[in-house]
């Protein structure tokens, strides 16, 4: 049987470290269970704290952990829980962590990191050169703490062969269901998957991200041009018209928004209608057509082709996935 190390961080997030428990414990179990065949665990596995004492969730439950992480010292996979509150302070909170994890990555563990525990798998400076995602509404204070990290903010799942990482905490699951097929193979991981009532292979976070990111800036006059961009984004628009609308030139006006944005106004804009559609999608029963004029746009085709790559579904798609029922 393959280890598991689940390390539990104080004011966690629960069902980052018992989503895991449950998937890895019961793989070889719950679907030999329910089609009448003996047990056959594929997995051991143990939640952890830094000091082997209880920790407290941040739902207010208290975790009664196996074992101390420095009772560790060999384990096939150590998944780390997200971490809650001040970034900074938690992984302040967390030094002997990060410490413990670069030891036990040097004896052969793979590591794998749930929503916001990549800030402490990336504190062990293990995933520079490399990949990583986080909690969409993260991404932007990750990339600033670790430029060396290439944070591909929309996949759910980064693999760098040992080093795991997934976005928001429910992705807890995926990553398991994940793990369970590289290390277990992919009839194994079907099996829990149909166990547990899974769907098994989402690869994006993208449906679930929102603007909130990009408003995370103390510049008054950009966070002026974004509130007007909100407020008319139907209208046709540019760059010439923003920037005098701002007192600025084009040229000042793009690299001031740039800067405090991280994006572009041209990019800003068309994620404001994207973000406007899908709530017309989710709210009623229009027409990608009527969505599409609704919120600026003249052609539904090449709307659509730029509503996919922001979302990762097709329009339809998303309305069947979203739509509130109406009678």
């Amino acid at each position: 049987m393959k280890d598991i190390t689940i390390v539990a961080l104080d004011a966690g997030v629960a069902s980052t470290f018992t989503g895991p428990m449950d998937v890895f414990s019961l793989s070889g179990v719950l679907w030999n269970g329910i089609s009448g065949r003996s047990a056959a665990p594929d997995f051991t596995v143990r939640i952890v704290t830094k000091d082997g004492k209880p920790v407290k969730c941040l739902n207010g439950i208290i975790l009664t952990p196996h074992c101390s992480m420095h009772d560790i010292h060999k384990t096939d996979l150590v998944m780390v829980s997200a971490i809650t509150g001040n970034i900074s302070g938690a992984l302040d909170a967390n030094r002997e962590v990060v410490s413990w994890l670069k030891e036990i990555y040097k004896n052969g563990a793979w590591i794998a990191s749930v929503c916001t525990g990549a800030f402490v798998l990336a504190e062990t400076g293990l995933l520079d050169g490399k990949t990583a995602t986080t909690h969409w509404g993260f991404v932007r204070q990750f990339r600033k703490r670790y430029p060396k990290v290439e944070c591909r903010a929309d996949e759910l799942i980064t693999d760098e062969g040992d080093l795991y990482c997934s976005g928001g905490s429910n992705s807890c699951i995926d990553l398991s269901l994940y793990l369970v097929e590289k290390l277990c193979g992919r009839a194994a991981a079907i099996q829990c998957a149909k166990a547990f009532v899974y769907d098994l292979g989402r690869s994006t976070q993208a449906p679930y991200s929102a603007l909130i990111a990009k408003r995370s800036h103390r510049d008054g006059m950009i966070h002026d041009a974004q509130n007007w961009i909100e407020e008319h984004y139907s209208q046709k628009l540019s760059i010439k018209m923003l920037a005098r609308k701002a007192n600025m030139s084009e040229r000042t006006f793009q690299r001031r928004f740039n800067k405090a944005t991280g994006d572009t106004p041209v990019n800003f804009l068309q994620k404001v209608r994207i973000e406007a559609a899908r709530d017309l999608l989710e709210t009623g029963n229009r027409s990608f057509e009527e969505v599409t004029s609704m919120v600026g746009y003249e052609d539904p085709a090449s709307f659509r082709r730029i509503f996919l790559r922001q979302t990762g579904l097709l329009p339809r798609d998303y309305q069947r996935l979203y739509r509130k029922n109406y009678s």
